[in-house]
């Protein structure tokens, strides 16, 4: 009698375990089951705002969308190709002569690059670089560049974080040295289903 009660309480033990099993499976999110149960790939949309501020003026603002498929990479790439002049015309007598001038091409704009796995529980992580360029303007004349001549900044960050679906984040903030103002960059992960 004692083996057989033992034998049932190993098989009602087997039992439970199995039950906590199969509910522990039944307890996906929509996202884990389209990412482990199917070959699809988990299509996602992922939004940049670059923002600049003045104090807690905002100057700028700039949205940057990206498409990417989890465990896939995307990149973007925009800009303008600024001339500076690298001659001047010569001066006589008061007046500048017609000459040809030279210039040499300074590339200003933005590039972003993005990588997105995916890891568990319908979250993924994302590793971003971004790079901004920009020229800088009269307003800043007076902190020391030389009137006239044309000044750019830039600034650059490589950073990993981890969102989930419709999730959004400060990836980072920053203070230029020359204007004072503070870049601030957000990022937000939409799953498109």
């Amino acid at each position: 009698m004692t083996k057989h009660l033992r034998k049932v309480g190993i098989l009602l033990a087997l039992g439970l375990v199995s039950i906590g099993l199969v509910r522990a499976q039944e307890q996906t999110t929509p996202v884990q089951e389209k990412t482990a149960a199917s070959k699809e790939p988990v299509s996602l949309k992922v939004q940049i705002l670059l923002s600049r501020y003045q104090g807690d003026k905002k100057v700028s603002s700039l949205p940057y969308s990206l498409s990417v498929n989890a465990g896939d990479r995307a990149s973007l790439r925009l800009g303008t190709q600024i001339p500076i002049a690298t001659t001047k015309p010569p001066v006589v007598e008061g007046k500048e002569m017609p000459m040809p001038q030279s210039f040499t091409y300074k590339d200003v704009g933005t590039n972003i690059d993005l990588g997105v796995a995916a890891i568990d529980n319908g979250r993924f992580r994302l590793s971003v670089t971004i790079e901004d360029s920009s020229v800088i303007g009269e307003e800043v004349s007076a902190q020391g560049l030389v009137k006239g001549s044309p000044a750019f900044r830039s600034f650059r960050i490589t950073e990993s974080m981890v969102l989930r679906d419709g999730q959004s984040a400060q990836f980072t903030s920053a203070t230029d040295k020359v204007t004072g103002e503070v870049v601030k960059a957000d990022v937000t992960l939409t799953v498109i289903k």
